[in-house]
């Protein structure tokens, strides 16, 4: 994160991508790939850039949850693979997902294996934080 990136005040630092307002959906699907979307969305609440979301609750169409993540201004679903499970829970719940961030997109081979690499999990805490600089996409997909 770049000094740009930054707003300072009295009492925190705050990203100036609102975290309050990014909410991650990720797939957390029995692979490799759906795990490191998952660990990811934790990273990335940890590192307030967004803040981790049922994303159960929203394929189970609980209306308080579809309200509360559809207030948030970005809407990043993160899957495992091009399969695209967390895309469309939130699209099929009636939500715009901004960013759609993929894991093997971004070359990591599926597999079956949880002994999971921190460099993957690097690369996509890097892609998604990548995507949340640009403006929200219109179509429902990102980067």
């Amino acid at each position: 994160m770049s000094g740009e990136d930054v707003i300072h005040n009295a009492e925190q630092v705050v990203c100036s991508c609102q975290a309050e307002n990014t909410v991650l959906l990720p797939c957390s699907g029995g692979s490799n790939c759906g795990q490191i979307a998952n660990q990811v969305a934790v990273k990335l609440t940890e590192g307030g850039m967004g803040r981790i979301y049922c994303l159960a609750g929203i394929g189970g169409h609980i209306q308080g949850m579809i309200e509360s993540a559809g207030s948030a201004t970005r809407i990043v679903a993160l899957d495992g693979c091009t399969v695209a499970c967390a895309k469309k829970i939130v699209e099929h719940a009636g939500l715009r997902v901004t960013d759609w961030i993929c894991v093997t997109e971004e070359g990591i081979e599926k597999n079956r294996e949880f002994a999971l690499k921190e460099a993957d999990i690097a690369l996509i805490v890097q892609r998604t934080r990548e995507s949340l600089t640009k403006p929200a996409a219109a179509s429902g997909s990102a980067t």
